[in-house]
């Protein structure tokens, strides 16, 4: 009777295990497409190592019996049920159960099955054979790990299972967020056995921490762990304008991980046919810094997602719209704009006239590139509104000469000279585009050997007009 019970038992089991991981693929599927869609390449493949306590404390009594072997008979049935899941390696690294305590060997630590396709039997018999011995070197542990991954294209996890905590003096929140900076891997989860109350924050900074108090607790903590390692989540960003509404869109927005800095995805800011903002799909392991590519950029850090829970990301990002007017635009070259945030040097964009951009809403100085040079101050950009900026349409003049020489542009400010321009060398003729208003030319050629031949000359520039000046 109990060989039938346990048979049924172990068939539900192993159905149990199938529901959830042919879940766990669709859902992984939508990960891939996202990724697929953000960079282009195949879908991401998907590296868990387990770290395993193999220390003398595995022994304690739990329940049916030690620790050590429900910890086996769990990790048997998971590692079945991921016996056939696609684009997924597994690894496992034991500590403290090669050297017996006493003494302490705190470099006890062993990748005893390294990464690679089909390797779970290997694994399943390493875990049958294991014997606890020694102490515990997490952090240790954790600083092999990192040479343990072989490269960080994939996506790295590592999953630590212990009882107790560090023994040997090591830092193994400093070890671990090191390598989550490096990219090695994303934030670890760690399952805490039976471990007392008083240790379980000492876990919180290594990573994600799960309390298995018991057997059923453990085991729930298993389930969890790999649906979080192997599941997407969806989430909506909404770009809010100066009323706090979600209708700002169609800008670029990049997924940073905030701790490795490497670029996630590529988004172009969506809103769907309801005018809400469009549903993404991402892997909700790393803690992300999103970027939103508004001139000037708008970002929010330290971004924390639930696997398999909606999550919605509220970013300020108003904007208004600046068009740059210039009449005639065939007739000349169109000029450029530096546009900087008011009061502020950094330049934000160089934008031709003739042209229509987005600027988040608030005051910018604008500077217009022409001959002489158009400083507007104080430009208001209201929320989804144009403020439209015209700038005088420019005239031409040429500026002759018997031979090639020395001179410069400039206009009279306050009875003094501001200089605009120097004139090509080179040249005997020269025409220059210039705003309307009137101008002074200073001038003397190069075979002169005397600064009485130098030639000053004033003139006026009229809107759409040519005028030559001869400086002889």
């Amino acid at each position: 009777m109990n060989r039938i019970i346990s048979g049924i038992f172990q068939k539900k089991v192993r159905v149990y295990y199938a529901a959830i991981f042919f879940c766990l693929c669709c859902l992984e599927s939508h990960v891939s497409f996202a990724q697929l869609t953000s960079k282009n390449k195949a879908p991401t493949l998907t590296r868990i190592e387990f770290l395993f306590d193999g220390s003398q404390s595995m022994y304690g009594r739990w329940q049916s019996g030690a620790k050590i072997d429900v910890a086996k008979n769990l990790m048997f049935q998971l590692l079945d049920s991921l016996r056939y899941l696609p684009n997924i390696e597994l690894a496992l690294r034991v500590y403290g159960h090669q050297k017996q305590f006493p003494p302490q060997d705190c470099d006890d630590s062993k990748l005893e099955v390294p990464f690679s396709k089909g390797n779970i039997p290997r694994m399943k018999q390493v875990l049958k054979d294991l014997v606890p011995k020694g102490t515990t070197p997490i952090a240790r542990s954790l600083e092999l790990c990192g040479n343990d991954f072989p490269d960080t294209e994939s996506r790295n996890i590592l999953i630590l299972i212990t009882d107790g905590i560090e023994e040997c003096g090591g830092d193994p929140c400093a070890v671990s967020l090191a390598l989550q900076k490096k990219g090695i891997f994303l934030k670890p989860f760690v399952i805490g056995m039976g471990i007392d109350d008083s240790w379980k924050k000492t876990f919180d900074c290594v990573g994600k921490y799960f309390d298995a108090t018991n057997e059923v607790n453990f085991k729930m903590a298993l389930d969890v762990v790999i649906s979080q390692a192997l599941n997407s989540t969806t989430m909506q960003v909404n770009l809010l304008d100066i009323h706090n509404r979600a209708t700002e869109t169609n800008v670029n927005m990049t997924f940073y991980d905030q701790y490795s800095g490497e670029m996630k995805y590529n988004f172009i800011h969506t809103l769907n046919t309801k005018g809400n903002p469009d549903t993404l799909v991402i892997d909700p392991l790393p803690v992300y810094k999103i970027v939103v590519h508004t001139i000037p950029p708008v970002s929010k850090d330290s971004i924390i997602f639930t696997p398999g829970k909606h999550t919605t990301v509220g970013i300020d990002a108003p904007q208004g719209y600046l068009f740059l007017k210039f009449d005639n635009p065939a007739e000349f070259k169109k000029p450029l704009a530096i546009i900087r945030k008011r009061g502020e040097m950094k330049t934000l964009d160089v934008q031709e006239f003739h042209s229509t951009e987005k600027y988040l809403v608030g005051k910018y100085d604008i500077e217009v590139l022409t001959l002489p040079r158009i400083n507007l101050e104080n430009i208001d950009i209201s929320q989804s509104k144009t403020t439209t900026l015209q700038i005088p349409r420019p005239g031409l003049v040429t500026l002759m000469t018997n031979n090639q020489g020395y001179g410069s542009l400039y206009t009279e400010e306050n009875g003094k000279l501001k200089w605009i321009y120097n004139m090509d060398d080179s040249l005997s003729k020269e025409t220059i585009v210039l705003q309307p208003g009137r101008y002074h030319v200073v001038y003397r050629p190069k075979n002169s050997k005397e600064s009485l031949y130098t030639v000053e000359k004033d003139f006026s520039v009229v809107s759409g007009e040519s005028n030559i000046v001869l400086l002889y």
